[in-house]
């Protein structure tokens, strides 16, 4: 390892003047150094290499497979075929009873579904192709899953594949990113970390903008480590249009990183100081321009003839931005959301905040099963290169993935307002990137007391807190968590005295640790491949695996709405899903009521829990099935969840369809989505997500109406929805129809046949 101080940029290449790679050497095909257990990397050339040359002109290049199999000259022979292995690995392992979710968020699936339909709906992220208003987030995650039901028509596995494309595509970057200076190892080692993630198993297989977010973080951290190595401006330019990606997936999340990414770069470039501010200056140009363009487009468009901004009060993205998907995420004052949190270390409806809630009974079993041996690592690797050059590329990778983790970890664990657990999954890359060079630069000095000694710390750390997170669910492999401790406290022992054990006794103790360790997180994680998510909200591993308190702590919940329980029998939900209840869409997890989500059933759509479900099993009391009841046995879906749409509702809302511009409105996305979705016709969500948005109007319904461009009005679903006592534009809409127009029972559903207007009216 380049510990010492030298002439490196910390990638093998020698600096002249201010730190400007010397002529001698070529930064872009400096080799990693070779891990003590491998065979030794080649000598660099003296000049720079040259590519083979084409055939005809000299010596044949290899031939394109052998390549690829191969990989790089300067890699050990296994390395290549570890690598696709882990990548073929991992794809299987999302792919894995992948429709088991069906249409998972109904929320985002019926804008992508829009956006298959309509290219306006496509550009605005619209929830409905006849663009009446559009998702609160930015479209760009939707995209690719829009673009494959183009292609492929609307399937579950149509709008899923691309977010486990986008999974082992995150694991690849990651790979390549540790590859180059850490070694094959250390790529493999990470990605494996982050495969196994539960949080990252659920994410990669779900349809929330999460999945191109983490995708394109790591692709910013590539980046800047690139432009670390020899201070080419193009790697700073790209990392600055990853993030304006980012941005049009996740808005403002996407700029966690941004602060220490800029301050390393700054400080450690192998370039001059003003050449370090200028290309700052470009990355930030970049990321204004990828991210700016749409954002522009939207704001300046007349608003009149494109659907309303979902989530803002004002019919603005930039209020949007700055406001419920900026701030309010912060300080908690979000207008128009369901509840803020507790901050301060208090308890509020998004749970409690403070130093440690990554570790907590919310949060802690989806991500944390290594955080505490990240840290340690991420210390050790610190330590290690503490008189390096300002230039080592060694500190510098510890810098930029431990900033981005350090970061990220301190807004999440203070943040106050709307907070989800599978959030967290932007912290996988980070975490997986800190173990892998941790790990291995750690093993490579283990000859070293502290080195060896630091190792079996992390892997005693690792150990004990397995089985504190598996000891929360006793009932799920009671028998993993003693494996796990006595597994990895042997493991550890083993590596305090690793340079007196030979060769094979050593990697076995490193084996050791390295799978008590994983056993916890793999075993989550293959829980959660085999159980079917939906609705809003949704965590990974067995039941009881995450609770989140309520107000004052209180209640629990696992993939619901604070303080709502979880049908974990599936109770109502799965027995009118397995008696054929619905027949709206693919099989999705039956619900038990508002809105504790049950994410292990098997039945057809939503199940039935308007009442029974939704007093029995924590959710909202509500009103009789079709009445506002926020569970919807058959009418209106909850404010997470969707709604069961039997065959006797499709058909009344798909019979002449085609003569309205929406065959019916509902309140709350999450209703209108799952008739959407049953009907293949735009159903107009009222309210947007919470049905609190001020769209429409009353006097925009009431036209929309006489218009003749709505056929049904859908009772109930919504924060304001169900004839309540609220004042909201959706509460104001719902009494109006609710006195004037007829209304109709199919099932338990109930509607309003907006060209039918009773007597009294």
């Amino acid at each position: 390892m380049t510990t010492q101080p030298d002439t490196s940029t910390g990638n093998g290449t020698g600096t002249s003047g201010a730190g400007d790679p010397s002529p001698g050497t070529d930064a872009r095909f400096a080799t990693s150094p070779a891990p003590s257990w491998g065979p030794p990397a080649p000598t660099l050339p003296s000049e720079p290499v040259r590519p083979a040359a084409a055939p005809g002109a000299g010596e044949p290049a290899r031939p394109f497979l052998h390549r690829a199999w191969r990989g790089r000259p300067e890699d050990p022979r296994w390395a290549r075929p570890a690598f696709l292995a882990l990548l073929l690995a991992t794809t299987v392992l999302y792919l894995y009873g992948l429709s088991a979710s069906g249409y998972a968020n109904s929320f985002y699936s019926a804008a992508v579904q829009a956006g298959s339909q309509s290219w306006k709906a496509f550009f605005f992220g619209s929830l409905d192709s006849a663009n009446a208003i559009t998702v609160d987030k930015p479209p760009a995650s939707l995209w690719p899953m829009a673009l494959s039901v183009r292609i492929f028509g609307l399937s579950s596995w149509a709008i899923l594949v691309p977010e486990v494309l986008m999974g082992v595509a995150t694991v690849g970057v990651l790979y390549a990113a540790l590859r180059r200076r850490f070694g094959p190892a250390a790529g493999l080692i990470a990605g494996a970390v982050l495969a196994l993630t539960p949080v990252a198993a659920l994410m990669f297989r779900f349809n929330n903008p999460d999945a191109m977010l983490a995708l394109l973080m790591t692709v910013t951290v590539y980046c800047v480590i690139r432009g670390l190595e020899d201070g080419r401006t193009k790697w700073l330019v790209w990392a600055g249009v990853a993030v304006g990606f980012a941005f049009l997936a996740k808005t403002l999340q996407a700029f966690l990183i941004l602060p220490p990414l800029a301050v390393l770069y700054a400080v450690c470039a192998p370039v001059s100081l003003r050449k370090r501010f200028a290309q700052i200056g470009l990355s930030a140009g970049a990321m204004v321009v990828a991210g700016g363009w749409w954002v522009a487009i939207v704001e300046l468009w007349p608003a009149s003839s494109r659907p309303y901004i979902g989530g803002s009060q004002n019919n603005s993205f930039l209020e949007l931005t700055f406001g419920y998907n900026g701030l309010g995420r912060i300080n908690g004052d979000e207008t128009g959301s369901v509840g803020g949190g507790g901050g301060g270390g208090g308890t509020g409806q998004w749970g409690e905040t403070g130093w440690n809630r990554m570790f907590n009974s919310e949060i802690g079993s989806q991500i944390s099963w290594l955080l505490p041996a990240a840290l340690i690592l991420l210390v050790a690797g610190l330590v290690l290169t503490r008189k390096a050059k300002r230039t080592d590329l060694t500190r510098g990778s510890f810098l930029a993935w431990g900033g981005a983790l350090l970061m990220t970890v301190l807004v999440f664990s203070y943040m106050a307002g709307i907070f989800h657990q599978y959030y967290t999954v932007a912290l996988a890359p980070y975490i997986a990137a800190v173990v892998g060079m941790g790990a291995t630069v750690l093993w490579e000095e283990r000859g070293k007391v502290w080195a060896s000694l630091t190792l079996a710390g992390a892997a005693t750390a690792s150990a004990a807190w397995g089985y504190v997170l598996l000891d929360r669910t006793s009932d799920y492999l009671p028998w993993l968590k003693w494996l796990v401790l006595v597994g990895g406290l042997t493991g550890a022992l083993g590596l305090i005295f690793v340079t007196r054990l030979g060769r094979r006794l050593a990697l076995a103790a490193a084996a050791l640790s390295c799978a008590a360790a994983i056993a916890g997180p793999t075993a989550y994680t293959l829980s959660t491949v085999n159980t079917g998510h939906s609705g809003s909200i949704v965590t990974a591993g067995p039941s009881g695996a995450s609770t989140m308190g309520g107000p004052g702590g209180g209640g629990g919940m696992r993939g619901g709405f604070p303080g709502g329980g979880q049908n974990q029998q599936n109770g109502d939900g799965a027995q009118n899903g397995q008696q054929g209840g619905g027949t709206g869409g693919p099989p999705t997890g039956g619900t038990g009521g508002f809105p504790g989500q049950n994410q292990q059933g098997n039945g057809n759509t939503q199940g039935n829990g308007g009442t029974r479900g939704g007093n029995q099993q924590g959710g909202m009391p509500g009103g009789g099935p079709g009445e506002g009841g926020m569970g919807g046995g058959g009418g209106a879906g909850g404010l997470l969840n969707g709604a069961n749409v039997g065959s006797a509702a499709k058909a009344l809302l798909s019979k002449n369809a085609g003569d309205y511009t929406w065959a019916a409105a509902a309140i709350g996305s999450q209703n209108s989505a799952s008739y959407q979705l049953a009907t293949g016709k735009p159903v107009m969500a009222i309210g947007g997500f919470n049905g609190t948005d001020p769209s429409p109007t009353l006097a925009q319904f009431k036209k929309y109406v006489t218009d003749g461009k709505i056929h049904y009005f859908i009772s109930g679903g919504g924060m304001g929805g169900g004839g309540g006592a609220s004042s909201s534009a959706s509460s104001r809409i719902s009494s109006w129809v609710t006195a004037n127009f007829k209304k109709v029972t199919v099932g338990s559903a109930t509607f309003y046949d907006l060209t039918q207007p009773t007597s009294s009216s």
